[in-house]
């Protein structure tokens, strides 16, 4: 029976109905347990404010400490007929209680009960999101220090030309910070939504002296959406919020999927992907293809429409709820699943990395050391920067076409000139580790 049902109601159309119900059954059953400890601490505050007695109060916790075992095993599949987890746990009760199962609603409407329900998944599933970017990190850190130790050598782009030198450690930590900053924000969104919604009812308060904040200390909320009506309309608001949050990482770690795909290409060849994260062709035998990274690619693009999405349902309605809002919980599950999958798998993803020094040396273009000339030769002759600037420059310039031996025999009496072509007759690997062994300022490329 729906919750909404009375006499005088004519029959719903079965196609309105599976058309209002939308995907509320499938999704629906993913916070069964969360609605259990929902309805959990209702009855217990229920119990403490006089509307049930001891005796009934027992009675509908045991039924639902059995519900939550049972979903925590093994969540619930629910029938469109069922509409929602509310109705199918109501339902429940009454026909094991009779009656009693009657009163659980009391206080209570579907509006702050699915709130209340999608808070406590939301707060969990980020707190496991936390864990999971806790482990990335780590997993991170330890190849950095593998780098260092090892002295790898890579070449920084700007305008995707080559640019200045730096090391592989120094590539891994910048997304090591990036990752850090965006746990912040993931952690501020957790602490903005971790208030108690329960109580609120429809948006308007009821006509009983609820206990909410008894419902925030046994819910673990730390704090109450305390005006009734903004506890309604932080629905879709909070889970944009939280869908933005997310957003900021997915974006570090593609934008770091992206350097892997190009790095790792036949013609850059920097890095190499083991048979561990690649796959192969159904009709070329050579091809190791980079799908894995090309996926979590594609998948942020839609990732970050689900913040739109939720945006436009949200601030287009007047205040309180409005149907509508049903369809912001199917974009923030599906956001909150996919980037929690985007973490794990990158994290997998990121141990068939290997790296390629000697292709790096062989392919470093030596004009990536010009600003280290140049501070050479200011220092030692006393120029401005853009003086010495400007001889550096200048003197690539007539590397293009002329040969280091024609130069320095051009150059024999003009000793700055001289030590320019001098210093660009070194070879790469030699010129990468005396420039880089001399930057010794933290967030610099450095050993």
């Amino acid at each position: 029976m729906k919750l909404w049902e009375k006499k005088g109601h004519d029959s719903l159309n079965d196609l309105v109905e599976k058309f209002n119900v939308g995907k509320d059954y499938i999704y629906d059953s993913k916070l069964a347990v969360y609605d259990v400890k929902g309805t959990i601490a209702h009855v217990k505050m229920l119990n403490k404010i006089g509307i049930l007695n001891d005796e009934e109060a027992i009675k509908v916790l045991s039924e639902l400490e059995f519900l939550n075992k049972k979903f925590e095993k093994e969540p619930p599949t629910l029938k469109i007929e069922d509409e929602d987890i509310h109705t199918y746990i109501e339902n429940y009760l009454v026909s094991r209680l009779g009656d009693l199962g009657k009163k659980i609603h009391t206080g209570r409407s579907r509006n702050d009960q699915v709130l209340t329900a999608l808070r406590l998944y939301e707060k969990d599933k980020l707190s496991k999101i936390i864990e999971s970017i806790d482990n990335l990190l780590k997993e991170l850190i330890s190849l950095s220090k593998k780098l260092k130790e090892n002295k790898v050598p890579l070449i920084g782009y700007t305008h995707s030309r080559q640019a200045m030198p730096m090391t592989a450690s120094f590539w891994v930590e910048s997304l090591i910070e990036a990752i850090e900053d965006s746990r912040n924000i993931i952690r501020n969104s957790y602490n903005t939504i971790d208030k108690n919604p329960l109580g609120s009812a429809a948006g308007y308060g009821f006509p009983l002296n609820l206990d909410r904040d008894y419902t925030r200390e046994l819910l673990g909320f730390n704090g109450i959406l305390v005006n009734s009506l903004y506890a309604q309309n932080t629905r879709g608001k909070y889970e944009s919020l939280i869908v933005d949050s997310l957003s900021y990482l997915i974006g570090d770690i593609v934008r770091f999927v992206n350097d892997i795909i190009f790095l790792s290409s036949s013609e850059v060849g920097f890095l190499k992907l083991s048979s561990s994260v690649t796959t192969g062709s159904s009709i070329m035998p050579h091809k190791k293809n980079p799908d894995v990274f090309e996926i979590i690619r594609a998948k942020s693009k839609t990732f970050f429409t689900y913040s739109l999405e939720l945006k436009n349902i949200t601030f287009s309605l007047t205040s309180g709820y409005s149907r509508d809002l049903q369809e912001t919980k199917y974009l923030v599950m599906d956001a909150i699943e996919e980037a929690h999958e985007i973490i794990d798998v990158f994290k997998v993803s990121i141990s068939g990395i290997e790296f390629a020094p000697d292709r790096v040396l062989k392919v470093m273009d030596k004009s990536i050391f010009s600003v280290d000339v140049a501070i050479e030769i200011m220092k030692k002759y006393n120029l401005s920067f853009r003086d010495a600037y400007r001889v550096v420059g200048e003197i690539i310039i007539e590397l293009t076409n002329t040969s280091i031996d024609e130069l320095l025999k051009k150059y024999e009496s003009m000793p700055l000139e001289r030590e320019v072509v001098e210093w660009f007759s070194k070879d790469a690997k030699e010129l990468f580790h005396y420039f880089i062994s001399k930057r010794t300022q933290e967030g610099y490329p450095r050993f």
